[in-house]
């Protein structure tokens, strides 16, 4: 079943702000699943204030961006654009162990490496692409989030595997399938 969620992309004097994730200990745009009962948009403020403690003002909806072949039935991201309007950045969660502002030229490694082109779209301004990313799903096609979290937790797999497999290669193929702004 395809899965559904938020990615803000908070920009600050040109640095953007990342959260290593605890489950996968890798860096990634903050985001995470859209709750009952909230729109899109408040699930964005909501999961940036939860993984890093800052609170934000959404700028744009930057676009749609899916991974049609991840995980059993695809992954598919609306990414919004934000700034900085408050809180105090909280370097370690429930969901992250870390958090940071990086400027886009030095990543930290262990980066989700299909958040680079994201990363890239809103540093151009785009707004209102619908995007197709062909990161491929590298285990069996029946293994699941939930199972890799398991195997992480009964040692059969261990976090090095895993990021290794999850981070690289890169294969990603991007395909903008509308834009409302060139980039």
């Amino acid at each position: 079943m395809p899965t559904y969620g938020v990615e803000i992309a908070v920009l600050d004097a040109g640095n953007v702000l990342l959260i290593k994730r605890r489950d996968f200990q890798i860096w990634a745009l903050p985001g995470g699943g859209i709750d009952a009962g909230e729109s899109v948009a408040q699930a964005a403020v909501r999961e940036t204030r939860e993984e890093t403690g800052i609170e934000v003002e959404l700028q744009h909806l930057v676009g749609v961006y899916s991974r049609p072949t991840w995980c059993q039935g695809g992954d598919h991201d609306l990414l919004f654009a934000a700034r900085p309007v408050g809180g105090e950045l909280k370097k370690e969660g429930d969901e992250t162990l870390d958090a940071g502002f990086f400027t886009p030229d030095a990543l930290p490694e262990s980066f989700v490496y299909w958040h680079r082109q994201r990363i890239d779209d809103v540093l151009a301004g785009a707004r209102g692409i619908a995007c197709r990313q062909d990161a491929p799903w590298p285990f069996a096609d029946e293994v699941t989030l939930g199972d890799l979290r398991q195997q992480l937790a009964t040692g059969q797999l261990t976090r090095a595997e895993l990021s290794q497999k999850i981070l690289g290669p890169v294969a990603d193929e991007r395909i903008v399938e509308t834009n409302d702004t060139d980039p």
